[in-house]
């Protein structure tokens, strides 16, 4: 069975953790932008992006996953304050 992008994003960016510091919506939506964009694919809307989450069975208060790979390194280097 095909996998959606959604679930493309979640293999290739993110992976499990069990830290006490799971990623929140904001953190995960700008990993999932620099995804796309490294992908060039079009991003999709934020509550889409949300309702596309919890249907791969992501829950902000529980979901135990952080960040890897290229995405990641590109959301790192973009969400830096530029320096002056």
């Amino acid at each position: 069975m095909a996998k959606s992008h959604f679930e493309r994003f979640l293999l290739e960016a993110t992976v499990p953790d069990e830290t006490q510091h799971p990623l929140g919506p904001d953190c995960l939506y700008g990993l999932y932008t620099s995804w796309c964009l490294l992908h060039s694919i079009t991003p999709v809307q934020d509550i889409i992006f949300r309702a596309a989450m919890r249907r791969c069975g992501i829950d902000w208060r529980t979901s135990r996953r952080r960040i890897t790979g290229p995405a990641a390194a590109d959301y790192i280097l973009e969400s830096y304050p530029a320096a002056s």
